[in-house]
């Protein structure tokens, strides 16, 4: 899930978002975007859902399935 760790921290370096804001603007754990973005722990299918309609991006564009 390394493809997903660099994504997701990209697309919120990209909206100049922080993590917290991030986690704010999405209803998502910072302590858990955070893990996330360091591939630390997986996220689970809901929460890559809410991220990708956030970033109006796709779950397979996160997950590195596709460009």
């Amino acid at each position: 899930m390394e493809n997903f760790a660099k994504r997701l921290r990209d697309l919120r370096h990209d909206a100049k978002l922080t993590v917290e804001q991030l986690a704010e603007k999405t209803k998502l754990s910072s302590g858990a975007i955070s893990y996330w973005e360091n591939n630390k722990q997986q996220p689970l299918a809901p929460a890559i859902i809410t991220l990708a309609k956030f970033f109006k991006v796709t779950a397979g564009y996160l997950l590195g399935l596709e460009n």
